[in-house]
């Protein structure tokens, strides 16, 4: 899909950034000189293999029928598991275009995500071209939208339950998945149809339709429908399954990615009358976005790279698994054009980030979110 951007609104860049070119620079020439691709390599495969599995065999051995009801809830825990790594790991990097060189590669593995119940079309409208793009900007970044119970902007409309979001907060966090799998995507599909960014964007609407209706049916009938037939369990079994793979998936998803933006640190623009913000879209990707946890190879490895998503904002095409590497080269660059590098040291420093955050933009209508060199 052609990546332009929204036809709503009217925000533009300015400015020409000698950082971004010279990281370019940089960067080309660390594939050129480790004669590397920017592509996938054999870890990534035998990741997406480990979690595609941890998300069907679970499925398998339970509509086997073999197991108890009790014995089938650590196995639907390990679905959800599976269901937000392969979210995060597989059709994240696919729906870029950043798995393989090869289209049909990254369209296979891409579908992934109709798979476990989302939607290629409205997911690549939403995050790669509106997040994308606008981060952290409010009215453009749907990131941002989270419903009239959590404010994710200093710019969003505060309201009196919003003091309390900090503690609320997971609770809809737990029920992403849920939301995505019966409403959100027919909902965007339909707004991006009315505010046009669907048309800029070349969507056929009928085919995107008929995809978006065929997918959802075929993840009713095999995850609600067969499992109800098939499955010694009562209907409130059933319920409990469901709501355990859905918990558990949709709460990693969420948090994993508000740790990348909504943190202390990172800035939320505003763009001025003319509908512009006075910066360079690269610098504006360091200024809105942080990494956390980038020693960590195991959280690295489970969210697909996402405790880099500075590397990923400047360079969503190119796979995840060489982000730990094009880190430092990202860092001391900006270091050397005395630009911001947002990094939390480790994935616990960087929730407690967020929790305070949230807390802040509960509890203050106009909260000082200002920038801060880190010296680290």
């Amino acid at each position: 899909m052609q990546q332009t951007v929204k036809k709503k609104g009217k925000v533009k860049y300015t400015g020409s950034s000698e950082f971004f070119s010279t990281l370019k620079k940089r960067v080309d020439n660390y594939f050129i000189e480790n004669k590397l691709s920017r592509n996938f390599n054999a870890h990534m495969v035998y990741k997406t293999i480990i979690m595609l599995c941890m998300y069907f065999v679970p499925y398998a051995l339970i509509m086997t029928n073999w197991f108890s009801p009790l014995a089938m809830l650590p196995l639907a825990i390990l679905m959800g598991i599976g269901f937000a790594g392969v979210g995060m790991g597989v059709q994240h990097d696919a729906n870029h275009g950043a798995y393989s060189k090869k289209n049909w590669v990254n369209r296979m593995l891409g579908y992934t995500l109709n798979a476990i119940g989302g939607n290629v079309f409205t997911w690549k409208l939403q995050h790669n071209i509106l997040h994308h793009t606008y981060t952290n900007v409010h009215n453009m970044d749907d990131d941002l939208e989270a419903g009239a119970m959590l404010r994710f902007s200093p710019h969003a409309e505060l309201k009196k339950v919003h003091k309390y979001q900090h503690f609320y907060a997971s609770f809809f966090y737990s029920i992403l998945s849920i939301n995505w799998v019966f409403k959100k995507d027919f909902h965007q599909l339909f707004k991006y149809k009315r505010n046009g960014v669907a048309a800029v964007n070349g969507m056929d609407f009928f085919k995107e339709f008929c995809i978006l209706v065929g997918s959802k049916l075929v993840y009713y009938i095999y995850f609600i429908v067969l499992p109800l037939v098939f499955l010694d369990i009562t209907w409130w079994q059933y319920i409990i399954g469901f709501l355990a793979v859905h918990f558990t998936a949709g709460f990693i998803v969420s948090v994993i990615f508000q740790l990348a933006h909504i943190v202390e640190g990172p800035l939320h623009p505003k763009p001025d009358e003319k509908g512009s913000i006075e910066n360079n879209w690269a610098v504006h990707q360091l200024e809105t976005t942080a990494d956390f946890a980038r020693n960590n190879k195991l959280v690295t490895w489970y969210l697909g790279g996402l405790n880099f998503q500075v590397e990923h904002h400047l360079f969503p095409r190119i796979c995840h698994v060489h982000y730990r590497a094009l880190s430092d080269i990202v860092k001391q660059t900006a270091k050397e054009f005395n630009l911001p590098y947002f990094e939390k040291k480790s994935f616990r420093g960087a929730v407690w980030s967020h929790i305070r955050l949230l807390r802040m933009f509960g509890r203050e209508e106009k909260p000082e979110v200002s920038i801060a060199y880190p010296k680290s």
